[in-house]
């Protein structure tokens, strides 16, 4: 049977990686620090004007040699191009629906909201950190958290020295605010 008829893979090519970001609520806003917003931007603009170009001259390349089906610089080629443009699609689409939001306004107040860095401690006693930040540049490994998570809807709004009550799926709990920080203006 000839290949020309074969799929090159089991998926209809729009779902990847990133379909297991997290999606942003029914009409909610994407929020975003002015630093996530470049780096997201960036990101995009290496991939069209630098890596795409790239791979669709090796993809050229490639399939100038002849036989394509066998051709392993080809069809990696075109994987690595189906890859880049579901990115370039996703950024363009958070990109077009970001709310930039400079959480540097805030600094000096003691109520919590988006960007800032909350200490709190649970009832017993042990001390933690979140900076709330943008659901697509929150890092848990760094202590940031989404605006969306459990723990960030929690602490929304509250001030320092409130208690709040933190849903989880162990069972709810109560935590205590101790300090509330926001960087300086002109940090970044």
């Amino acid at each position: 049977m000839s290949k020309a008829f074969t799929k090159e893979s089991d998926s209809d090519g729009n779902e990847g990686p990133d379909d297991l970001l997290p999606s942003l609520p029914a009409g909610a806003k994407n929020y975003i620090t002015p630093a996530g917003y470049a780096r997201l931007r960036g990101e995009l603009l290496q991939l069209i004007d630098e890596e795409r170009p790239k791979v669709v001259e090796a993809v050229h390349w490639a399939a100038s040699n002849g036989d394509r089906s066998e051709n392993g610089d080809y069809i990696y080629g075109k994987k690595r191009l189906r890859e880049i443009d579901r990115r370039i699609r996703f950024l363009t689409r958070r990109l077009e629906l970001a709310e930039i939001t400079d959480p540097a306004v805030h600094h000096g107040r003691v109520q919590v909201f988006f960007g800032a860095t909350v200490t709190y401690a649970d009832k017993s006693g042990q001390e933690r950190a979140v900076t709330i930040m943008g659901i697509d540049e929150a890092d848990s490994a760094s202590g940031q958290v989404s605006w969306v998570s459990p723990i960030a809807r929690a602490l929304l709004k509250a001030r320092e020295g409130d208690v709040v009550r933190l849903v989880t799926p162990s069972g709810a709990q109560e935590i205590e605010v101790l300090e509330v920080r926001y960087p300086p203006r002109g940090a970044d």
